[in-house]
């Protein structure tokens, strides 16, 4: 479950996905958009910047996405990096983000 929290700790939304097992990491971009990893689901979800609703569903294990620890958008590069928990390797996803 991602819980979104206001500065005086009140909760302010939530998410669930039951696709999204162990979530590991998040990281949200200067421009809101907010990204999980999903380390035993081998995915890394976009939700929206309402933190309501899935956006999308990165690639999963089959596509390179194996344990995902980290995650983190490089807008210059228009690139995902991901650290890999299963190993010490990252892997970097060129995107279009919606």
């Amino acid at each position: 479950m991602l819980l979104t929290l206001a500065s005086d700790g009140s909760l302010l939304s939530t998410f669930t996905d039951p696709k999204l097992l162990w979530p590991r990491a998040v990281h949200v971009t200067a421009a809101g958009q907010v990204f999980v990893c999903g380390c035993m689901s081998n995915t890394i979800v976009q939700v929206c910047r309402d933190r309501r609703q899935k956006l999308a569903t990165l690639p999963t294990g089959g596509d390179g996405v194996s344990y995902p620890a980290s995650v983190y958008y490089n807008r210059k590069t228009s690139s995902i990096i991901v650290g890999r928990g299963n190993n010490n390797k990252i892997l970097v996803l060129n995107v279009v983000l919606v």
